[in-house]
């Protein structure tokens, strides 16, 4: 089994979040490793999660942190292959580190995706994938539009606007590279509502 698309899934912090996007062969965990975040994963934790999974490749998700600080904090966490950041002026000191890197993009007006249209050779260059979220931008015409443009000059996960029902109609609209759903907290250990996650993965799912 396999899914129509790239999926990543950020903020895991569970063993229930990962089994089960494990078992739908998702692409990318995203886990947070900066202490003062509300799904940080500690060093115990993530080998935890991660003694029981394979075929996945792990993301170090950081917002704040300097790229020093970022880079002894990943040497606690085996196995991680890429680095997930928020400020576009940490990209000279993690260029050339051997980590993929994700740069975390929050999209809130249309200028803002116009402006990283203009620097998607730059990105595609030096091998960034940017991970789109919004609080406020819906897909509209005039969005998927942009959206596609961006995708066709560089790597582009897609955070915000995701419903199961028109899931596989925005991907092929945007020709992006995949998309990025958001883990969760249990209610308790081993019990969680994966409803809306599942939705899209189920969604997703290559027909054997």
């Amino acid at each position: 089994m396999s899914l129509k698309t790239f999926v990543k899934i950020s903020s895991v912090n569970n063993l229930s979040d990962a089994r089960y996007c494990a078992g739908m062969y998702v692409n990318l965990l995203g886990f947070s490793l900066e202490n003062t975040s509300d799904n940080f994963v500690s060093p115990e934790k993530y080998k935890e999660i991660t003694d029981w999974l394979s075929g996945l490749e792990y993301v170090a998700e950081f917002h704040s942190s300097h790229p020093e600080s970022m880079l002894a904090q990943i040497q606690h966490y085996p196995g991680i292959r890429y680095i997930e950041f928020n400020e576009e002026i940490h990209l000279g000191m993690l260029a050339n580190t051997e980590y993929g890197l994700i740069l975390r993009k929050q999209v809130n007006h249309l200028k803002e995706l116009e402006e990283l249209i203009s620097k998607a050779a730059t990105y595609k260059e030096h091998d960034i994938t940017l991970l789109l979220v919004s609080d406020s931008l819906q897909l509209d015409p005039n969005m998927l539009s942009k959206v596609k443009s961006l995708a066709q000059d560089c790597q582009v996960l897609l955070g915000f606007g995701l419903e199961a029902s028109s899931i596989e109609k925005i991907v092929e609209l945007t020709g992006v590279k995949g998309i990025a759903l958001q883990g969760g907290v249990e209610i308790k250990p081993g019990l969680k509502d994966f409803d809306e996650l599942a939705d899209i993965l189920e969604v997703l799912e290559e027909e054997d």
